[in-house]
């Protein structure tokens, strides 16, 4: 194998691949990138074995087609290091030992034989969804940030993705929630379109959007038995779906919340940070106390002292008190489009519904917190 190509072509390839490739080493194989050079063009591939990445590259010049596989952090780190733009000569020495160039510079990688790296094949179903890549993007990063961490409930590490129905309109609905909250977001699409519902690892989500970011390409979802892959231009990410039945979270959602708290969501968010500053655990609880025209919101931290501010608000109802999660409040207050976040309430301890008036199609659920 031996090829020339600019560094800032590989240098976006490989960035993408960081988040893919595994880094604790149970798999040598599975810290390297597969490079295959053939038919005028490179194709770059890692995998974690849950989740793969391709991307092709035809901005190339190929000299001896061949493939090799070598350290993706390694190779990553050189480039970033070299001149931007600057043209770089690579060379398969042996099986073991990949040359790479560059005018003032000479390195050698060591390589395992592309025997060892994984070989995959799925038979994807022809029903593709073709989504706008600002409009899945939305639906992402709204959705995205309930997700739990919690390894004993697998089913809630992901996005439960499912096709929802409103009057005579049908929806992609992606659902996330932790148990302490919960988040909702949907993107219109054609009536004619048949999806499974499945849930979408959190590492997968967090890897699209990164692409996403990068991208005015648009989305091409295709699903197979166990796996989901999406295509966005050149690129196909490829992801093992979570084994496991995601709760009936409609059963959550309250639906006589009638106290109706609106304030300006950026005042909102800054007055929490603010309070939250004199407290070195930001998890801790921020308590508002709401009257008809104003909110307070106070911070008391045995460890660190308290704070307390009074920010403007609209409220239709008797003066009362609830705490929050500070965080949760700040993450769900921070996807809010309009300038105004409404909580939609019940008493002190129920769950709280988080709307949107410039996105109908998203909602969030908050519970209080006792403090």
């Amino acid at each position: 194998m031996q090829f020339s190509i600019k560094r800032d072509e590989l240098l976006k390839s490989l960035n993408f691949v960081q988040g893919v490739v595994e880094k604790k080493n149970t798999l040598p194989i599975l810290s390297n990138v597969l490079i295959d050079a053939k038919e005028n063009k490179i194709r770059i591939v890692a995998t974690d074995l849950d989740l793969i990445f391709y991307d092709e590259i035809d901005k190339v010049k190929i000299i001896k087609e061949g493939s090799s596989t070598t350290s993706a952090t390694v190779l990553y780190d050189i480039l970033r290091k070299i001149s931007s733009n600057a043209d770089i000569n690579f060379d398969l020495k042996s099986t073991n030992k990949l040359s790479l160039r560059t005018e003032n510079s000479d390195f050698n990688l060591l390589c395992l034989p592309v025997d060892n790296f994984p070989n995959f094949s799925d038979n994807f179903n022809e029903n593709e969804i073709i989504l706008n890549k600002n409009n899945f993007l939305s639906l992402l990063n709204k959705s995205k940030i309930s997700i739990s961490n919690d390894d004993t409930r697998h089913y809630l590490n992901g996005i439960f993705m499912h096709l929802t129905e409103s009057g005579d309109q049908t929806y992609l609905t992606g659902v996330s929630t932790d148990s302490h909250r919960l988040s909702s977001s949907s993107i219109q699409i054609d009536k004619s379109i048949r999806f499974p519902s499945l849930i979408i690892p959190k590492k997968t989500i967090f890897q699209l959007c990164n692409l996403l970011q990068e991208t005015n390409e648009k989305v091409i979802m295709q699903t197979s038995e166990t796996k989901i892959q999406f295509k966005i231009g050149k690129i196909k990410l490829i992801s093992k779906v979570i084994d496991g039945k995601f709760p009936d979270y409609k059963k959550v959602v309250p639906t006589q919340n009638e106290k109706v708290l609106i304030v300006s969501a950026k005042d909102f968010i800054d007055s929490i940070e603010r309070v939250t500053t004199v407290s070195l655990d930001r998890k801790e609880g921020v308590k508002l106390n709401i009257n008809k025209d104003k909110i307070q919101l106070s911070v008391n931290s045995t460890n660190s002292g308290d704070g307390n501010e009074a920010i403007k608000a609209n409220f239709n109802s008797e003066a009362m008190a609830i705490s929050f999660n500070s965080k949760y409040l700040i993450d769900i207050a921070s996807e809010i489009e309009d300038d105004n976040i409404q909580l939609n309430l019940k008493d002190s301890v129920s769950p709280v519904l988080v709307q949107d008036k410039s996105d109908k199609n998203s909602f969030y659920v908050i519970m209080p917190m006792k403090i």
